[in-house]
Formats: C-alpha cells, structure tokens, sequence
C-alpha cells in the first residue's frame, strides 16, 4: 500500500511563507538536507502551481507532480486528479511513497482525505507576524510525537505519525 508524508517548515509563528511570492528558501540547512534525503526516498514530489513556482525548477532525481488546472510547468507533470486517484496512479507506477510538499492548498486536500501518514515539520527560528498558515481550512487530527531533533542552528525537527481513527465493524 502506497504512503504520503507531508514535510514542511513552519516559522515558530506558525507560518509556510509570508506570502505567495515569498521564495521556498527561507529554512535552514538541517531542513534543506532532510527535505532532500526525504523526497528522493520518496521519488516523487506532489505540490501547487504557487509552492512550485516559488521552487523555480524541478526537483532532480524526483517525480515532480504539480497541480494546476490551467498551467503547465517544465520538467514536471501536471494533475487535476482528486487526491485518492492520484495516490492510486503512482502506486500502479510502482512508487511506495509520496512526498507532499505543499503549499497549503494542497497539504490540506490530502490530509482531508485521510492519505497523510507521516508528517515531517521544521520549526524554523524565526517570527514572520503573518503569512500563509500550514493548513488553508478548518480540522482537527490528532499526531503522535515518533522523534524531535535540534539543528546547530536551532530549528525542531520533527515527526510525526498521524493517528487515523480506527472505526468499528
């Protein structure tokens, strides 16, 4: 059965970005190293036109799979397919993980859908006052803690699992 994380980082305020335009390098080297060794593990990348445009490129040595309705992109395919379909495509592509990467449009079609299983968060540092939130809407899920780790620099690596309700037969 095939997997999805989410990995993000988030300012300790709370936020992905300030804005739309703000460019997807803001975190430190510990996040920049996880999310590589994480997402080519994975071999395939899952994001929104803006989180992907604020990249500028392709991710080498990954799948790069992008939402947009209207768009296209070099180097990535592109999907308009609901969450589940697009989880049932890769896995008959052979892939056994997904990495979601964002932004929260997207991180919140997929953990609606109940398709999220890890979560990897970087706590960044930094204060940002405003900006965009991890999750564009209203939810509730609980996580258990499975490690947290301190960069040289002072950012929380986390993980965590995502504890799907089990519902009675």
């Amino acid at each position: 059965m095939i997997k999805a994380f989410l990995i993000a980082a988030v300012s300790a305020d709370g936020f992905i970005a300030k804005n739309e335009q703000h460019a997807a390098m803001w975190t430190g080297k510990a996040d920049k190293k996880r999310f590589v060794e994480l997402t080519k593990r994975a071999g395939v990348v899952v994001m929104g036109s803006t989180t992907y445009a604020t990249i500028g490129r392709p991710l080498k040595e990954r799948v790069n799979i992008v939402y947009s309705r209207t768009k296209t992109f070099e180097g990535a395919e592109i999907t308009s397919l609901e969450p589940r379909a697009l989880m049932q495509e890769l896995e008959s592509r052979g892939f056994k993980e997904v990495a979601i990467c964002g932004g929260s449009h997207i991180y919140s079609m997929f953990m609606k859908a109940g398709l999220i299983d890890t979560i990897y968060l970087t706590i960044e540092p930094l204060l940002f006052g405003s900006g965009i939130s991890l999750f564009n809407e209203e939810m509730t899920q609980r996580l258990k803690l499975v490690s947290s780790a301190e960069s040289e620099s002072g950012a929380l690596l986390l993980e965590y699992k995502v504890e799907h309700e089990v519902k009675p037969q």
